[in-house]
């Protein structure tokens, strides 16, 4: 039986699927550890998290989660070439100001990147645009003044950015309500998630 504190949100199982089991993981803002927490003991990996949020670091800490408090935007040098299996960016991409660089680093760092950022192409997106506001839904929850995220984009954005880096995409799909989403992702998903490596 799962422990409670390592349940995940079904949008998190769906992306922790994509991680081979006993891989070598590094989770990129990894947040409280939930997903490194997760992955650790469910599913036989092991691992770092890496979080500049003072409180996140002592939650993974808590959990006994691996962290390593590090601001991205200053790159990932410390870490060699295909240093592990798998590089996650969960919710962090469209944090960062280097995000194209961090791209390359991911896929530099790590066999396999693994990307999830909220899809601005989604119709009810679309549909706040149209009325002439900025959207505000479960997945993007800021007002315009006070959001977080520096950075938009929608699925057909990264597979672009993706292929103008030469990197492979290996998988893609949206995630609306914990669903995979592979029919008009663009325009049905509230999240982006692709699974890439280097070309």
């Amino acid at each position: 039986m799962l422990n409670p504190a390592r349940q995940l949100s079904a949008d998190q199982l769906s992306i922790a699927r994509l991680v081979p089991p006993g891989s070598r993981v590094l989770d990129l803002g990894c947040g409280d550890g939930a997903m490194l927490d997760y992955l650790t003991a469910e599913c036989g990996c092991t691992g770092y998290g890496v979080e500049i949020d003072d409180a996140n670091v002592q939650a993974c800490v808590a959990r006994g989660v691996n962290v390593i408090q590090l601001n991205l935007d200053e790159g990932l040098a410390m870490f060699g070439d295909a240093s592990f299996d798998v590089v996650l960016q969960i919710d962090t991409l469209q944090h960062l100001r280097n995000a194209e660089v961090m791209l390359r680093e991911t896929a530099r760092v790590g066999r396999i990147g693994i990307v999830a950022f909220p899809n601005f192409g989604h119709w009810p997106n679309r549909l706040a645009v149209l009325r002439g506001r900025m959207p505000v839904t479960k997945v993007l929850p800021y007002q315009w003044y006070d959001t977080p995220n520096i950075r938009v984009g929608t699925l057909q954005d990264f597979e672009a950015l993706a292929l103008q880096n030469r990197l492979e995409i290996l998988d893609q799909f949206g995630l609306q309500d914990g669903q995979e989403i592979r029919f008009w992702p663009n325009a049905r998903a509230s999240r982006a998630v692709f699974k890439f490596q280097r070309g």
